[in-house]
């Protein structure tokens, strides 16, 4: 099993075309032409990740998020991008990243968020109908709404969110006193959803990222709640799993137990 091939498996599920233009997707360091031994499944690509994949003998790390955002001027061990892609050189890991690809995915990572909350009839929150290839079921785009089988209220809701993402605090504009049942999602930074969420008459915006002055464009229509961007995204890696063990379930496959969570709480 070659690293096209694994990959090649994960472009069925999530084309590369399917990535917005500023991203950076695709096999990032390696040889698509190498021998697989064993595969790493995590969000992020960091020096953990690395030893990780070292110490269970993976030779190729898929990651959600790409390691190589921006152009390199050089490459030395003063900076936690560089380090990553010496280690990785340096034991032959080959480095592989989805991103935005399975943001716009039918079934990607906004889509597993509502899975995990329970949200039904899930739609795109920002469909892209000019993503190519085409979904028949015209499910591409950013974020997902839906609404829940059993409305709840406001703090029902945010415990469900503390429950299911294991957030310790999340930050959230007013509560408005009404019950939740249509929901929208976007995993990661999502602020640039908020105004979808308005005019599709949400009355709850789960995302990540969000700065002060995004909590006023809730305007007392609508619940905005950040839960942070790995909480939120966190579940990525198991779709990526699941997509691999589907079509080579007796191969060497490897959900990531490391934790690259850059945000503490206290």
């Amino acid at each position: 099993m070659t690293v096209k091939k694994v990959t090649d498996i994960l472009e069925q599920a999530a084309p590369l075309s399917w990535a917005e233009d500023f991203d950076n997707v695709g096999l990032l360091i390696g040889d698509k032409n190498m021998e697989v031994s064993g595969v790493l499944v995590s969000l992020d690509c960091l020096e953990n990740v690395v030893q990780e994949a070292i110490e269970k003998q993976c030779n190729l790390i898929v990651s959600f998020h790409p390691i190589i955002f921006s152009g390199l001027k050089n490459i030395t061990p003063s900076h936690y991008v560089d380090r990553v892609l010496i280690k990785a050189i340096k034991h032959n890991i080959a480095i592989y990243s989805m991103h935005t690809a399975l943001d716009n995915a039918a079934k990607g990572v906004s889509y597993e968020m509502g899975k995990k909350l329970g949200i039904e009839n899930m739609k795109p929150l920002l469909p892209n109908p000019k993503l190519l290839p085409k979904d028949p079921d015209g499910l591409l785009g950013m974020g997902r709404i839906g609404t829940l089988k059993t409305p709840v209220s406001e703090e029902d809701f945010m415990n469900m969110l503390q429950k299911t993402f294991g957030t310790p605090h999340l930050k959230h504009s007013a509560f408005l006193k009404k019950t939740i049942t249509k929901v929208a999602l976007l995993g990661g930074s999502g602020a640039f959803g908020i105004d979808a969420a308005l005019l599709a008459g949400a009355d709850v915006y789960v995302t990540a990222d969000l700065k002060y002055h995004d909590y006023f464009k809730a305007d007392h229509h609508l619940l905005l709640v950040d839960i942070g961007h790995y909480e939120s995204e966190q579940f990525t890696k198991n779709i990526l799993v699941r997509i691999l063990t589907k079509k080579i379930a007796n191969f060497a496959i490897s959900l990531s137990e490391s934790n690259t969570n850059p945000i503490k709480y206290y």
